[in-house]
């Protein structure tokens, strides 16, 4: 009997277990990213490997508008998300009266559908808006068009998204800080170390693991938006989402599926980025 034999009879109880779950991601999941990728390479017309799409892709404006309207809201949703959910973690972490029923505040957008969500930022950025009606009362006479497109167009998209998505850092934040053993801040505080060294070298080291894993679960989300911006802005201020949605609804498969690769190319590029400059391996546990 070899080994591999001998393997599969010490663990087939495992590996029936395991096979609807492999089954399933590789039919969902892995089975349809390469077929996106292959058609991205694949020549419309005589389906032979080329580059055609991704050269007649890259000489789209719209393509290119959406590509930097995509990195620049992710990275400041990123920036903007992390600050503010570290500082709200901070202040639920504290013991105050009524802190249960501010958490649940807290953590009430979780529960709003993001299409509703979105309709939400309408009445508030819309032309007759609420914000426009609080700007007119205040000495403005001319209605600000918020969801033209241009930058005012992303600053709702991002505002909408971090009102939506903002909880669920919070939540994560929290937990990593709410993990941290309070012997660690009493032998800190004995030492003389007061609180902006402790919450640099202490908290933020301790905490990182839980930092890393929020930010790259919300960087795949804001690389990827897709339904706030479909319902605020339409097609006036592509993003890469968008944008393949828009060319696989025009039958444009090559198109779409060149730039749903592209997409993963964003998301794959920031991880690298984040772990190997900022995160330095220290949150995934593989720092020497």
């Amino acid at each position: 009997m070899t080994r591999i034999t001998r393997w599969f009879k010490h663990y087939w109880f495992e590996l029936v277990l395991v096979l609807p779950m492999t089954a399933y991601i590789l039919g969902f999941t892995i089975v349809p990213i390469m077929r996106t990728i292959i058609m991205g390479f694949q020549d419309p017309l005589t389906g032979r490997f080329s580059f055609s799409t991704y050269i007649a892709l890259f000489n789209k404006p719209a393509f290119m508008q959406s590509i930097f309207n995509t990195f620049f809201i992710a990275i400041i949703e990123l920036v903007i998300q992390l600050i503010l959910a570290f500082w709200i973690a901070l202040i639920l972490e504290q013991k105050f009266k009524g802190r249960g029923l501010i958490r649940s505040l807290v953590l009430m957008p979780m529960g709003v559908p993001t299409l509703v969500s979105g309709v939400i930022a309408m009445y508030i950025f819309g032309t007759s808006g609420y914000l426009n009606e609080l700007l007119y009362r205040f000495g403005l006479k001319i209605p600000i068009q918020w969801l033209a497109g241009g930058m005012r167009a992303l600053f709702v998209v991002a505002v909408a998204d971090t009102w939506k998505v903002l909880p669920t850092m919070v939540l994560l934040l929290l937990a990593g800080l709410e993990s941290i053993p309070r012997d660690i801040y009493e032998a800190a505080s004995i030492d003389g170390a007061d609180k902006r060294y402790t919450f640099w070298h202490i908290t933020i080291p301790i905490v990182m693991p839980t930092i890393t894993m929020a930010v790259l679960m919300r960087a795949v989300d804001v690389f990827r938006i897709f339904e706030l911006p479909q319902v605020l802005v339409g097609t006036s201020t592509p993003f890469v989402a968008t944008f393949a949605y828009q060319e696989y609804s025009n039958n444009n498969l090559n198109s779409s599926g060149a730039a749903s690769t592209v997409l993963l190319g964003m998301i794959l590029l920031f991880t690298f980025l984040w772990i190997k400059f900022v995160d330095k391996g220290r949150g995934l546990g593989i720092a020497n």
